[in-house]
């Protein structure tokens, strides 16, 4: 299978002047070979003009069953040259399935060899269509180059001239292998994922296939030898007739870039997570953030033993540590665990039907390591926990007050207790969110708040808060619109223990709400002479207005302020930083100005990144983990790794600069 003889003249195609295939007798050869790693091999090799040396390891490789893949590409290559030549410029027929198997065999030699993947994959392409039919070619699910390969163009168009619809791999492999296709990190870091849920939904919404228009355009082909020395053409036919040219078609790829979104955004969290932990795809908090439909393609074995093992706790009253639950879910756990880790185990156990109080999407505080969660039954498995109705964060907010009042003398009676649950049934509420209801009610029953760090915290906020906060602990007792002796006993030592006179629960109680307006007075009108001007009656302090005792628990933003004071008690006050605008998509605009003073500098010492965040009003723990999320999501790495302090991701933090030199002067960020 090589040529031997004078080298032929080249056409005007050639950089030489004389064929580079050719194996020329009269030129000298040294003795033995000894140049397999190719030192003296050109880009281009040509028989003629490499060296004796070069010729003699050429030879070698020959004679030794052109196998030994420790020799240099290049010597391959001055091979493959003759091959490619016999194919397309003598149109050899006899031999021509021969040298497809042989040019196959030799591209799998060199497999991680760019060069040889190029130019025998696009030799291939074109070429395997004299020894394969049309069923034999199969899809293609990695991208190959700038352009459609010719053997997807054949495969495809022949089908479409036929009358046939496509079905899904081969719209996902046309879409693949488009130069126009967008794919963003989850579909090559879930590859597999991404394909078998592009199969189900494509034949959820085509059940016969996509039907494609035929295009007018045929189909013909061009091959550049590698040996730079001619261009090779074809034109296929499929039972005689020529094969339509898909290349210019449009809307299928629309369709398929359309599914292909939808497949991504569902498989983003995913990605997240493997882009933090690559050796966790077999975990359980992998598995819980597939998308259900994958559930059965992909089964887990772990999450089969965490629902046996979820099953059995919450038959046995649901309450378990946290440390306990997380060391299920990742085989080991820390000292501190953060929201992130919460998420992923709320996620993975609501795959399996079963619920995680609190909850900490939208939890007032987030429990420690040490302390109790409780695992209650969802009813049904449930892929996405982010969607509460308002109704269920007003009631979880009265009810998270309620429970305050009820610990507030560190013992909780009989009565209470029958008032918190019957606060939890007169909730309007769907049975799911009723079931979550009662479970954060276990919760704060077993969990009773630190008094201490309560009462601290009070003393930080100012006058008008105070207001706010003992509106809504009235709002709380009237929920389910009667005072009992013990609540009002309770809110009595609720507010000596804060700090307010006891006396002021009477009076809040009976108006319903703690008026912050001014107060509003008639004007003085002259009475007739000779009557006495009656005394002005003494303000006892503030007043509640009943009037507007139905705003103030309707007022969800209001009371949700409170909370975040009053019970979120890991967290510190500190002076908040403010922007013109939310600089950087994706995060608020304390969390965007801390981004971007964070990316002016290399690296951050904790007790430098701590003072930092306090200047915008932010605790370090929980703005590093929402800068972290913001930047695997934007560009799939941390912006900030632990390292005796905090690295800063260069690639970000050029991006982030970027970004703030394109805003130019429009881009202002106040710190303190």
């Amino acid at each position: 299978m090589v040529y031997v003889g004078t080298p032929p003249s080249l056409s005007t195609y050639g950089y030489r002047d004389r064929c580079r295939a050719y194996i020329d007798p009269s030129l000298s050869v040294a003795r033995s070979g000894t140049d397999k790693a190719g030192d003296g091999m050109p880009y281009w090799p040509g028989y003629s003009d490499i060296s004796p040396q070069c010729r003699a390891t050429y030879l070698e490789w020959l004679a030794s069953g052109r196998s030994d893949a420790s020799y240099n590409p290049g010597y391959m290559f001055l091979y493959f040259y003759g091959l490619e030549r016999r194919f397309f410029v003598d149109h050899s027929n006899e031999d021509a399935k021969d040298i497809v198997q042989e040019v196959r065999r030799l591209q799998s030699l060199y497999p991680d060899n760019h060069s040889v993947r190029r130019y025998l994959g696009e030799f291939l392409d074109i070429a395997m269509l004299v020894e394969a039919d049309l069923d034999a070619i199969e899809p293609i699910f990695e991208k190959q180059g700038w352009e459609l390969p010719f053997s997807l163009k054949y495969a495809i168009g022949a089908r479409i001239g036929k009358g046939e619809n496509l079905n899904a791999d081969w719209l996902l492999s046309w879409f693949i292998c488009h130069p126009e296709s967008n794919l963003r990190t989850p579909a090559t870091r879930c590859r597999d994922e991404f394909i078998a849920l592009f199969r189900i939904r494509f034949d959820q919404r085509f059940p016969d296939g996509l039907k494609v228009t035929k295009p007018r355009k045929k189909l013909t082909a061009s091959y550049r030898a590698a040996s730079s020395e001619f261009e090779g053409s074809a034109d296929p036919t499929m039972d005689g007739k020529p094969v339509p040219d898909i290349s210019g078609l449009r809307k299928p790829i629309e369709i398929a870039q359309e599914l292909a979104d939808e497949m991504m955004n569902g498989l983003d969290k995913l990605s997240r997570f493997l882009g933090r932990n690559p050796d966790g795809r077999e975990s359980v908090e992998a598995h819980a953030l597939l998308p259900s439909q994958l559930w059965q393609s992909f089964p887990s074995e772990e999450m089969d033993r965490l629902k046996s093992w979820a099953s059995d706790i919450v038959d046995r009253g649901g309450l378990v540590p946290l440390e306990e639950v997380i060391r299920r879910l990742e085989g080991e756990t820390s000292k501190k665990i953060g929201k992130r880790q919460m998420t992923g185990a709320a996620d993975a156990l609501a795959r399996l039907g079963v619920g995680l109080a609190p909850d900490p999407r939208f939890a007032l505080r987030s429990p420690k390591a040490e302390e109790p969660v409780v695992l209650f039954g969802l009813g049904e498995p449930i892929e996405k926990l982010e969607e509460v109705s308002e109704s269920y964060r007003s009631a979880l907010m009265e009810l998270a007050l309620s429970s305050f009042v009820v610990h507030a003398d560190g013992h909780i009676t009989e009565p209470e207790r029958r008032a918190l649950e019957g606060q939890v049934s007169a909730a309007a509420l769907s049975d799911r969110e009723r079931r979550r209801l009662r479970a954060n009610l276990e919760w704060f029953l077993a969990v009773p708040p630190d008094m201490t760090l309560l009462r601290r915290k009070l003393k930080e906020v100012g006058q008008d808060s105070q207001a706010a906060m003992r509106a809504a602990l009235v709002g709380a007792v009237h929920a389910d619109g009667i005072i009992h002796s013990d609540e009002v006993a309770s809110i009595e030592k609720v507010y000596k223990a804060l700090g307010l006179d006891p006396a002021l629960a009477y009076s809040d109680l009976h108006a319903g709400e703690v008026a912050d307006d001014p107060r509003i007075v008639r004007a003085s009108q002259p009475g007739r002479p000779g009557e006495a001007i009656p005394d002005l009656e003494k303000a006892n302090g503030p007043k509640l207005d009943a009037s507007r005792i139905a705003a103030i628990r309707s007022d969800t933003a209001r009371v949700s302020s409170v909370l975040g004071q009053i019970f979120d008690v890991e967290e510190e006050g500190g002076v908040s930083a403010s922007t013109n605008q939310i600089l950087l998509a994706g995060l608020d605009p304390k969390h965007g100005a801390l981004a971007l003073e964070l990316a002016g500098q290399e690296h951050w010492s904790e007790a430098g990144f701590e003072k930092l965040c306090a200047s915008h009003g932010l605790m370090a723990s929980g703005a590093l983990e929402v800068v972290n999320e913001w930047a695997f999501e934007t560009y799939d790495e941390a912006l900030l790794d632990e390292y005796d302090g905090y690295d800063v991701s260069p690639d970000i933090a050029a991006a982030v600069n970027e970004i703030m030199n394109a805003e130019g002067r429009d881009v202002e960020v106040e710190t303190p």
